[in-house]
């Protein structure tokens, strides 16, 4: 079985698993929030920067994940980084290497897709690099060690949805206890961004987390999968809109009826920038 490497360890999170867990261990706190009596987790949407700025986030918000749904089998992972008019992206056999071991990709239900969708073809040899996955995965494997991936790149248009659909259909009826997850950061804010409407200084900051992020983080929560790639692409406040807008439409396929935000963040709160982004941990359950 041939593995695709794991490109970003050693740089965007640690190199080995001594080192993977030790930070996993740093970052889980129990003081937060969790869905009340939440026994039916189906599926999150998560930040991707390096663990430095987001990881906490991301790994707290799929503790929740696994620690409230019934042995997911199946993960399908929506993210990279697509305008609307990119083409999607799908890895559909072999496996993922992580510090912590290996990821199998579920054949089965990737091929599934892969015949009926048009996709550019990712292979273990042959990949566009990626952080919005990649960084998920070694959290993914902690929590959940056997458990199966499908990776997907979805640009925001409303043509991912349709895929992201079919992919909670199949979950069904291939008999697979899944969860989807989407990967995408928020308002990308500053100069290195080219982004600075509000100006410099806190009254920008103030205005990404109260007003900008905060209108994308409310339709993630009211699971409205267009709201989100609308924002996302009107306001510059999700980088990676069509993979949460995905995420939320095959978490609602697979039975989820309401949402919860675990946390939020930027870049700002852990090191004071004119450039910084916003992170978000949402779930969706039954």
């Amino acid at each position: 079985m041939k593995t695709r490497k794991a490109d970003l360890a050693g740089a965007w999170y640690p190199g080995t698993a001594r080192e993977c867990r030790a930070m996993i261990q740093e970052f889980l706190d129990p003081a937060l929030a969790r869905p009340p009596a939440a026994k039916d987790m189906l599926g999150a949407v998560v930040p991707h920067a390096g663990w430095p700025f987001s990881g906490k986030i991301a790994c707290n918000t799929l503790k929740c994940l696994f620690d409230n749904s019934a042995d997911i089998d199946t993960v399908i992972i929506f993210g990279h980084h697509m305008r609307p008019g990119s083409r999607s992206l799908i890895m559909a056999e072999g496996a993922w290497d992580t510090p912590l071991g290996p990821l199998q990709i579920d054949s089965e239900l990737a091929g599934a897709l892969a015949q009926e969708f048009p996709f550019t073809m990712e292979t273990a040899d042959s990949y566009a690099p990626d952080n919005t996955i990649e960084v998920q995965l070694p959290f993914i494997k902690y929590f959940a060690p056997e458990v199966r991936i499908v990776p997907l790149g979805l640009p925001p248009a409303k043509a991912s949805l349709d895929v992201a659909r079919r992919a909670a259909e199949y979950v069904r009826s291939l008999g697979r206890r899944g969860a989807v997850l989407g990967s995408t950061d928020l308002t990308h804010y500053g100069p290195n961004y080219g982004f600075s409407p509000k100006g410099h200084g806190p009254q920008a900051v103030e205005w990404v987390k109260k007003v900008n992020d905060r209108a994308v983080i409310e339709q993630m929560l009211a699971m409205n999968p267009q709201g989100v790639i609308d924002n996302g692409l009107g306001s510059q406040n999700a980088c990676c809109s069509g993979a949460a807008a995905a995420a939320i439409t095959a978490a609602m396929v697979l039975g989820a009826r309401r949402a919860m935000e675990m946390s939020y963040a930027t870049s700002y709160d852990l090191r004071p920038d004119s450039s910084f982004v916003g992170y978000a941990g949402i779930v969706f359950y039954s």
